[in-house]
This record gives structure tokens, sequence and C-alpha cells, in this order.
């Protein structure tokens, strides 16, 4: 089993139809859809923060930063502080 692990979640991604922790039968499909989860959230969400994927040893995970080219603040996620 694969896990997709959103370390953080943004409003953004709390309003989103994505699911944190989701698991996976198959890697390939976990791998997948986690792409697939960044790179809608870096196009379709406000913008303040830059989402990368990383995997950590079953586990496929989605870091978020704030994104540096954005001047207008934090999201009112609870995590930029």
């Amino acid at each position: 089993m694969t896990k997709i692990n959103v370390l953080k979640e943004c409003k953004c991604f709390q309003e989103s139809d994505f699911i944190n922790n989701e698991e996976f039968d198959s890697k390939d499909e976990a791998l997948l859809k986690a792409q697939h989860m960044v790179r809608y959230m870096n196009d379709e969400f406000c913008g303040k923060h830059n989402f990368t994927l990383r995997e950590v040893g079953d586990e496929l995970q989605i870091a978020v930063d704030m994104n540096e080219t954005k001047s207008s603040g934090c999201c009112g996620g609870g995590h930029c502080s």
C-alpha cells in the first residue's frame, strides 16, 4: 500500500475534493494521482503556496511552502506561522 500525505493542509486544499492520506494498492497508481494533485494545486489553487512531491519509503509526501513570488500573505490555513 502506498499513501499520499499532504504535510500541511492549506485552506484551498481543505475546500477541494482531494483526500489527505489516501491509500492505493499500486505505487504507480498513487504516483499518478499525486503528480496530478501537485500539478492541479500549483495551477488552480490561489497561488500563495508552492506544492512539491517527494517519495519517502512507501509514502508520497506533498510539501506545502510559501510561494515567494506572491506578496499577498498567507491564505489563513494556520500553517504559515
